[in-house]
């Protein structure tokens, strides 16, 4: 059988002598994207109905004849973006983006795959060649829609996706990760990501900002991002290549934001670390699901059974080892948790092996699926 292809967006840095360019298109989207976002308004109120990207098309059509030195299929993307979010958000009206001032967005310019060249190192783009660094050697893809982006620190970025095929990882355990503030995730073969990368440099952000260094406390919270990122990635591919199901808990990172927590739940990254964990599951299929993780740390991953010494609310936080008093074990707060998630991802995986495709790497849940199918 021939393997699936899956699309995937590959993240370049742009050199920064082109930064000035770049810059000067994306005031140019801003105003394209700020005209559609007023036209679709006065459509709206005037015909009682949405405008559609073609509908949009209509009236920028020509718009790159009439000054504008945007490509007309970035024109074209932009309309369809814009459609896209409304859609998505469910509004009348999207926000204006602002070319100047304290609050200015961000650049940013779509691009379709008619519009782009690669070629030696370089992207031909309007009539220009920009240059990059190509850390994932173009020239081995096909190059479909991305865009130009720009970072706070005025980086800019060529975003695209490409086509790639799936691979099959060898790895056969079944693999549970707990979500936590102490430590940003555990699994149950001990593994952890112990996270906390904003408290790291907390007080050095805190000295920038007093100082009113607006450079400085872009560059550190990019460094912290960049950190949890690299742990978040470190981690998840760790797992996948020897795995072949992996469950996670289902805690919710903004149901956490709202308690006493919500700095810790904030810093651990959770829905980034989901989100890895879910593509690369899928461009190595494997499986992945969340399942409910209630009293996943009270219960003994031993006896199953909830003991009385076991961590308890928000009292027990702060007990990382305990003894269960029923069979005896000693457990890792977490660990414990990130196996009892296991068990239930496995379960949860079989009462629906009936729909469920079958994972010929995981030969226990395999066996086990056909025995109950």
């Amino acid at each position: 059988m021939d393997k699936q292809y899956f699309t995937k967006t590959l993240k370049l840095r742009i050199k920064d002598k082109h930064a000035s360019f770049l810059l000067a298109q994306s005031k140019e989207v801003n105003l394209c994207w700020n005209f559609v976002n007023d036209l679709s308004q006065q459509i709206l109120r005037r015909e009682h109905r949405f405008c559609s990207a073609y509908d949009l098309a209509q009236y920028t059509c020509g718009a790159t004849k009439e000054g504008l030195s945007l490509h007309s299929q970035t024109v074209q993307a932009i309309n369809e973006e814009y459609v896209l979010r409304r859609k998505q958000f469910r509004k009348a009206k999207l926000r204006w983006r602002k070319s100047g001032g304290s609050r200015r967005s961000l650049g940013w310019i779509p691009i379709k795959s008619s519009a782009i060249k690669y070629h030696n190192g370089q992207i031909k783009y309007c009539g220009r060649f920009i240059s990059l660094w190509d850390s994932y050697g173009l020239a081995r893809y096909e190059l479909g829609t991305g865009s130009f982006s720009e970072d706070a620190r005025g980086r800019w970025y060529f975003n695209v996706t490409v086509k790639v095929k799936s691979k099959i990882e060898s790895g056969t355990e079944l693999i549970g990760v707990d979500l936590g503030c102490k430590a940003a995730a555990t699994a149950s073969n001990g593994n952890k990501v112990i996270g906390r990368r904003y408290q790291e440099l907390e007080k050095k952000l805190g000295v920038a900002q007093r100082a009113r260094n607006k450079a400085r406390v872009k560059s550190i919270h990019a460094k912290i991002a960049n950190r949890r990122q690299d742990d978040h990635h470190k981690f998840s591919s760790a797992l996948v290549k020897q795995s072949g199901a992996i469950f996670v808990g289902n805690v919710s990172s903004p149901a956490m934001r709202k308690t006493k927590l919500a700095k810790s739940s904030s810093d651990a990254g959770w829905g980034l670390l989901k989100t890895m964990l879910e593509y690369k599951c899928r461009w190595a299929n494997i499986v992945f699901e969340e399942v409910n993780e209630a009293y996943t740390t009270q219960t003994c991953s031993c006896c199953g059974c909830i003991s009385p010494s076991s961590p308890k609310g928000r009292a027990g936080l702060g007990i990382r080892h305990w003894n269960c008093m029923v069979c005896g074990a000693d457990h890792d707060r977490d660990v414990n948790a990130a196996i009892n998630i296991a068990k239930r991802g496995e379960a949860q995986f079989l009462a629906g092996a009936g729909h469920c495709p079958l994972v010929a790497g995981i030969p226990v849940l395999t066996a086990k699926a056909a025995a109950a199918g």
